[in-house]
């Protein structure tokens, strides 16, 4: 018996392999983008104007199937898509860092201008409530006819009256001369007027070295002057605020005139008042 021959298969359909090769890629290619978290669509569309005119594989490539150019073009193109799409997303994110770089920089500047200007009105208005306390003053000194017994002036922290220290104590003592008590009777009441502010009692000496038994250096002898003064002063006033005053030894370090005569050590032999305005007393 004969055999049969066996049929020989239609080549018509060799394409399809190809083709069904062709769809696996595509549709694997949208499941990926689709499965993004979040999809920008102003990056999407440009990705895809760049495959529709560069891959030839969309719609608007110009190429067909039958033509045989759409499938060789676009799986030899398909392997560059993730470069192109990371390159794409890499310079977006540039741009959109160097923004952000340059808005931080201005909202930076901007906090610091604003910082400046905060802090040059508050320095402002720190300085002009202490010159109207200087005036305050002032006019009370004039009142108590005390003016020439005392020095008056003002900054953006304090009012500060300094007294003579040769009017309130004898050379090398710190207890205060009884001429000089109606002197302190006057600037306690004038004190009063200012009890919810910090004061600040300061004693300065010139720099001639003193050592006796009460008071071995000029430090000593500066803070036991200061303390007379606070003492002084709070024992006669009911309405000041132990609390708010202060005595502070300074001794021969803040020199304001010249130790070489004689006239500067007297200035610099002094006590101070700081009164301290509202800005500055907390």
């Amino acid at each position: 018996m004969a055999r049969r021959k066996k049929e020989e298969p239609s080549g018509g359909a060799g394409w399809l392999a190809t083709f069904g090769d062709l769809m696996n890629l595509l549709l694997c290619f949208f499941v990926l983008l689709f499965s993004m978290s979040s999809v920008d669509v102003d990056k999407f569309e440009a990705l895809v104007q760049s495959l529709q005119h560069s891959f030839s594989i969309l719609p608007e490539g110009g190429a067909a199937v039958g033509d045989g150019q759409m499938v060789s073009s676009g799986v030899s193109q398909l392997q560059f898509l993730d470069e192109y799409y990371k390159e794409i997303t890499n310079s977006e994110s540039e741009d959109t860092e160097n923004g952000e770089t340059g808005e931080n920089d201005l909202k930076e500047n901007g906090t610091v201008e604003a910082e400046e200007e905060l802090k040059e009105e508050y320095s402002e208005a720190a300085l002009k409530e202490s010159e109207e306390m200087e005036e305050q003053i002032e006019a009370m000194a004039e009142q108590s006819q005390i003016t020439d017994q005392i020095e008056l002036s003002a900054s953006a922290q304090y009012v500060l009256i300094t007294l003579n220290g040769a009017l309130l104590f004898d050379s090398g003592q710190s207890e205060i001369r009884k001429d000089a008590l109606p002197l302190v009777n006057k600037l306690a009441m004038m004190l009063e007027r200012y009890n919810a502010n910090l004061i600040d009692i300061e004693g300065h000496t010139d720099n001639v070295p003193i050592k006796n038994e009460q008071y071995e250096s000029n430090d000593v002898l500066s803070a036991y002057r200061a303390l007379a003064v606070k003492d002084y002063v709070l024992g006669i006033s009911q309405a000041l605020d132990a609390s708010k005053i202060h005595a502070t030894g300074c001794g021969e370090y803040n020199p304001v005139a010249d130790n070489s005569t004689a006239e500067g050590r007297a200035r610099n032999r002094r006590v101070e008042i700081k009164i301290y305005n509202s800005y500055n007393s907390n």
